[in-house]
C-alpha cells in the first residue's frame, strides 16, 4: 500500500511540476483556453472579487442571467435575454479600448456569419462610450448586434457572472437564457466553434 501511494504522490508532483512548467514557458494562454482552465479562474474571481452590490442578482452556472434592457447602438434596445429567447446565444463583453477584445472581434464576426439565423445568435456589450464605438466599428465592422453598456459594479457583465469586470468576457446561454459557459480572456481563430458546441 505504501509503495503505490508513493507512486501517487510521484506522479502527482510531477502533473503539477508539468503544469508550472509549461505556464513559466507559455504563460496562461494554454491553460485558459480548455474549460478546467477556465473554471479555475472564474473560482479565483470569485473568492478575491468584492460583494456583489445590494439587491444586484448575479448569475452563475446554471442560473438564468437577469433581464437586462440596454440602449442598442443602432438605437433600439436589446433585452437579454427577452430578445433571444429560443435559440442559444454567445454574449461578448468588450470595449474599443482593450487590446484583446479588438484583436478578437473579427474571430467572433466570423463566428457569427457562420450561424446564421437559426444557430448561435451572438451579441455584443460595449462597455464603452457610443463614440469611441462607432469609431472603432468604422475601422473594424461587424455583423452582429452592438448594445451598450456603463462600465462599472452594477453592469451587465457582472449581472453575467463577471465580478471583477474583466475584459474580453463571453457568457453562452442556453434557449432559455441560463449560463451554460462562462470565458475570460479572447479567442484565438476557430477556437469558438469548439467552445460554444452543445
Amino acid at each position: 500500500m505504501r509503495g503505490s501511494m508513493k507512486i501517487v504522490l510521484v506522479a502527482l508532483a510531477a502533473g503539477i511540476v508539468g503544469v508550472a512548467a509549461g505556464l513559466a514557458v507559455n504563460g496562461p494562454g494554454p491553460l485558459l483556453r480548455t474549460e478546467l482552465g477556465q473554471r479555475a479562474v472564474q473560482g479565483a474571481y470569485a473568492l478575491v472579487a468584492p460583494p456583489a452590490p445590494h439587491g444586484l442578482a448575479v448569475a452563475g452556472r446554471g442560473d438564468r442571467v437577469p433581464d437586462v434592457v440596454l440602449p442598442g447602438l443602432d438605437g433600439v434596445p436589446l433585452r437579454l435575454p427577452g430578445d433571444t429567447l429560443g435559440r442559444p446565444v454567445l454574449v461578448n463583453f468588450w470595449a474599443s479600448w482593450c487590446a484583446p477584445c479588438i484583436e478578437e472581434m473579427p474571430e467572433l464576426d466570423r463566428y457569427a456569419q457562420s450561424q446564421g439565423d437559426t444557430g448561435v445568435h451572438v451579441v455584443g456589450i460595449a462597455l464603452d462610450d457610443a463614440d469611441a464605438v462607432r469609431a472603432f466599428l468604422q475601422r473594424v465592422p461587424v455583423d452582429f448586434r452592438i448594445a451598450l453598456d456603463t462600465p462599472g459594479p452594477r453592469d451587465s457583465s457582472v449581472q453575467f457572472g463577471n465580478p471583477r469586470g474583466v475584459l474580453p468576457y463571453t457568457v453562452l446561454l442556453d434557449a432559455e437564457g441560463r449560463v451554460r459557459k462562462q470565458r475570460v480572456g479572447p479567442f484565438s481563430h476557430g477556437e469558438i466553434d469548439g467552445w460554444a458546441a452543445p
